[in-house]
């Protein structure tokens, strides 16, 4: 199997919800969990559930040894050849280019890509440090899957579709496992790489869910997404929609900090694991809407839970946003 078996504690039975900015408490976070929604996790895959409630201030800290601030880099992200749903409300919070200070025991990078004009600016490592994709890759795995029919002039069956639509909006694994082989395991995020101009991606053999991105090429994915190229022009308005109806346990990070109104328009997937090879959860969020794409990729001691990378994400939001 191409998903690695991770072992680990027990699912709680009870749902716990976490409070206050869980991801600085000096003690261990406790994870939570919800119902499952129709959710089938490999087997090789831990998935440990947590709700985030707002984390709120910053803290003038180091970050893995390294201070992270918003200092523009160039970026390749490209200008997008147009929105296929403009669907954010007036007023909706912008996020722009600023020093972000945020605590993380580990390992943090983040990038944010403004969609008007192709820039990219992040965090000081936002180029060139990697983490892996975890479950954020899916929505790629999808968008290349419904290009195929549509170039080959196929019509995916219902059947295939209601297979697409959990595999995003619950992050079904097994969905993705199938879609990933049926299209040719390595050659699925070869493509990625190379529809998406990405730059600091690479692939590992057989595994998905281990695909090395930078920041800046999980932001270029999602303006990749956004745009068309990843799905097509017949498909990408519903890759969108599915995004945007995200739901149970893959809910979280920037939709946390974003008004209701500008979450329930926000385009998500995002990607978690805890990985008993290193003792680490590895998180990545990402989030796209109408004039930004916002990755942040985040690495940390597996005793903290899902909920302190679920906060690294939401803060990372929290601090980016102005009003427009």
């Amino acid at each position: 199997m191409n998903n690695p078996r991770w072992d680990g504690p027990p699912r709680p039975t009870s749902p716990q919800r976490p409070r206050g900015t869980v991801y600085r408490s000096a003690a261990a976070a406790t994870p939570s969990t919800r119902t499952p929604q129709r959710r089938r996790r490999l087997p090789g895959r831990l998935a440990l559930v947590a709700v985030l409630l707002a984390c709120v201030g910053t803290a003038g800290v180091v970050v893995a040894g390294h201070r992270l601030s918003a200092a523009a880099h160039a970026g390749r992200g490209g200008v997008p050849a147009g929105s296929a749903a403009s669907t954010a409300a007036a007023g909706a919070p912008v996020l722009t280019p600023r020093t972000v200070d945020v605590s993380v025991d580990g390992f943090l990078s983040w990038s944010l890509l403004d969609r008007r004009t192709g820039a990219i600016s992040g965090s000081a490592n936002h180029a060139d440090a990697t983490s892996s994709t975890e479950s954020m890759i899916k929505v790629w795995i999808a968008a290349d899957y419904l290009r195929q029919q549509a170039a080959g002039g196929g019509t995916p069956t219902q059947q295939r579709l209601a297979e697409l639509t959990t595999m995003i909006r619950d992050s079904d694994d097994l969905a993705a496992e199938d879609i990933y082989r049926l299209d040719g395991g390595n050659a699925v995020v070869s493509r990625m790489i190379s529809t998406c101009g990405l730059t600091g991606t690479t692939a590992v053999n057989g595994w998905w869910s281990r695909t090395q991105v930078t920041a800046d090429d999980a932001a270029r994915l999602g303006l990749c997404v956004a745009d068309g190229r990843a799905a097509g022009r017949t498909w990408t308005p519903w890759i969108l929609t599915q995004m945007r109806q995200v739901r149970g346990e893959g809910r979280f990070g920037v939709v946390d900090a974003l008004p209701a109104s500008t979450a329930a328009t926000t385009a998500i997937k995002n990607g978690w694991t805890l990985i008993n090879a290193d003792g680490s959860w590895h998180v990545a969020c990402l989030a796209v809407q109408d004039r930004w794409v916002l990755s942040v990729l985040t690495r940390y001691d597996g005793s903290r839970g899902l909920s302190y990378g679920a906060g690294v994400c939401a803060d990372v939001t929290r601090q980016l946003m102005t009003d427009s």
